[in-house]
């Protein structure tokens, strides 16, 4: 069972330890967070110009709309005004930036009645992030740019918290999908023919929790939560902003999320930035991880 907490008081030790039994944790809107969102908005204006982002999806064809988003959101990963603002929002929540450490933020978009499911703006099916050889101790910020209803954001489906899912993740590594398939995301608009890991058995979905945070909330959750996104009927294209972060103690002694049906090979700790000084986690503790060194990353 997935329990949803909502403003908690607790500091990051005890945050920590319970996303990774599975619970949901919702907070308000914060200065710090509100300002990453301005920081996104300006970019999303400067990229759509008169145009409402929300509903522009109504006034393109979709492969015009599939261009501005493959040159917007690698200018919001890359700013480095994004590193910044992600690492006051860290200050704000007691985390230790020494210890903690983030991945680049991705401006997500799920677009509405099925104008652009595949590629650039992928519609996830039910998926755990650690398919995708992401560490089980990775935790999931994910923030509204604008406001967003129950029709287009995520699901989380908690009666496969701890219930093993048939998948592909075994043919999954992260090493050669950086290399293969994440640079031609923006080549798939009709179709997407990436082979990503999947739910290889029936699912059954319901009952499912959806949360609705504020424009600038934060839903935090573990990386090993199954969550997919909500098919969008609400007439609007959503934008949000997710980043992940691991705790490098946790990495080191394995407090993590339990492993329940992953086998993917490679590991997404390269990716991760030190939050007081950006540097990259030390490649020992990397290697120690994943247990032996990749040939080529």
């Amino acid at each position: 069972m997935t329990t949803v907490l909502f403003n908690p008081d607790l500091a990051d030790e005890e945050r920590r330890a319970r996303l990774y039994r599975g619970q949901v944790l919702v907070f308000s809107a914060s200065p710090e967070s509100l300002a990453l969102v301005d920081h996104a908005r300006d970019l999303i204006t400067e990229a759509f110009g008169q145009r409402d982002p929300q509903t522009a999806q109504y006034d393109v064809p979709v492969e015009e709309f599939a261009s501005l988003l493959a040159d917007l959101k690698p200018r919001f990963i890359h700013h480095p005004e994004s590193k910044k603002r992600i690492r006051a929002v860290l200050e704000r929540f007691g985390c230790d930036l020494d210890r903690t450490y983030f991945d680049v933020p991705r401006m997500r978009t799920s677009t509405s009645d099925d104008f652009l499911t595949t590629g650039i703006s992928y519609a996830f099916h039910p998926h755990r992030d650690t398919w995708y050889s992401a560490p089980f101790s990775q935790l999931n910020w994910w923030i509204p740019i604008y406001p967003v209803v129950p029709e287009n954001v995520m699901a989380f489906h908690p009666q496969y918290w701890d219930r093993p899912v048939r998948n592909g993740s075994r043919r999954y590594n992260y090493y050669e999908w950086n290399r293969t398939s994440r640079p031609t995301a923006a080549q798939h608009i009709k179709v997407d023919t990436r082979d990503q890991p999947k739910p290889e058995e029936p699912l059954q979905l319901e009952p499912q929790v959806r949360v609705v945070p504020e424009v600038g909330g934060i839903m935090l959750f573990s990386g090993n939560q199954l969550h997919s996104t909500v098919p969008n009927t609400s007439g609007q294209t959503r934008f949000s902003i997710d980043f992940r972060t691991v705790n490098i103690d946790d990495v080191q002694s394995r407090v993590e999320a339990p492993n329940i049906d992953s086998e993917c090979t490679g590991t997404s700790l390269r990716d991760f930035l030190c939050a007081s000084n950006f540097e990259r986690i030390a490649e020992d503790v990397v290697v120690s991880y994943e247990g032996l060194a990749p040939a080529n990353v």
